[in-house]
């Protein structure tokens, strides 16, 4: 009896150190394939099991990981692989979905939004990197998923200030073109324009100085008068007078008068005299 009871612990032992060593080997394939966008290995070991947000001796996840190198053949593997975390942030705060973006892998960002990366996240946002990057595909991806195109990062910059003084012309044009605001300025009183004159962007100074006469030429714009009609026809905008309901006639309910009524002092000539109207300055 004592034997068998030694024997199963024995065998429980050897299980759990065969296991302990094949995960030991799945963690380092994973991470060497990954580093390699060996994309065929990575995906024989999450069809094995192995956790696709398993984090590396430095504590990186694998996602992140496979973007900064870029890997982005397993990158893609991993954004789209069932119950991945694709809201994680390195130790600057920066998302996954942000380092793509700065990029431009457009892809890649797409699948990223399709699998709930956050688009609006507080502070630097995955807009700001793309505007930094000049990436016109990608803003207006970001734009189409709700990121606000104002976003403010903790000191207040806008999207269009990083596309004005980091990103490209065309990155600088999109934003304008989809409702950025011109005038606003960050914590330390810098505007878009401000931020292209001391990055030495001439195209994109251009381009906000002509979206800002734009802007005031509106706002000088006097309001239109409404066109004249043809004469016994109505302007048009003015106002239609609406005909009154019909109101019964009092006198319909009252008794009929006599035939000769009788004198009353409003039938004197004083009387009439009193109350003749008197003429006002309408």
């Amino acid at each position: 009896m004592l034997n068998i009871k030694l024997f199963k612990k024995f065998f429980v032992l050897i299980g759990l150190l065969t296991s302990q060593i094949s995960w030991a080997g799945s963690y380092e394939d994973f991470f060497k394939a990954l580093q390699l966008d060996d994309v065929k290995t990575v995906q024989a070991l999450l069809q094995r099991g192995f956790d696709p947000n398993t984090v590396n001796p430095e504590g990186v996840a694998g996602l992140m990981l496979a973007v900064r190198e870029p890997s982005l053949k397993v990158a893609n593997l991993l954004a789209g692989w069932p119950k991945v975390k694709t809201e994680i942030r390195n130790d600057k705060d920066e998302s996954v979905l942000m380092l793509a973006a700065l990029k431009g892998y457009l892809p890649l960002v797409k699948k990223l939004v399709e699998h709930d990366a956050d688009v609006n996240k507080t502070g630097w946002t995955p807009l700001h990197y793309a505007a930094s990057g000049g990436h016109v595909a990608v803003i207006e991806l970001l734009l189409e998923n709700s990121a606000y195109i104002d976003a403010e990062s903790p000191n207040g910059t806008t999207p269009l200030m990083m596309a004005a003084m980091y990103g490209s012309p065309e990155a600088v044009k999109v934003l304008i073109q989809a409702g950025a605001d011109l005038t606003v300025k960050n914590q330390i009183g810098l505007s878009a324009l401000d931020f292209a004159v001391r990055g030495q962007r001439q195209n994109a100074k251009e381009l906000i100085e002509t979206g800002l006469q734009r802007q005031a030429a509106r706002a000088a714009k006097p309001e239109t008068a409404a066109p004249l009609a043809p004469q016994g026809q109505p302007s048009p905008g003015a106002p239609v007078a609406v005909p009154l309901p019909a109101v019964p006639l009092l006198a319909a309910t009252l008794p009929s008068a006599p035939a000769t009524a009788p004198a009353t002092a409003a039938s004197t000539p004083e009387a009439k005299s009193a109350n003749k109207p008197v003429k006002t300055g309408w």
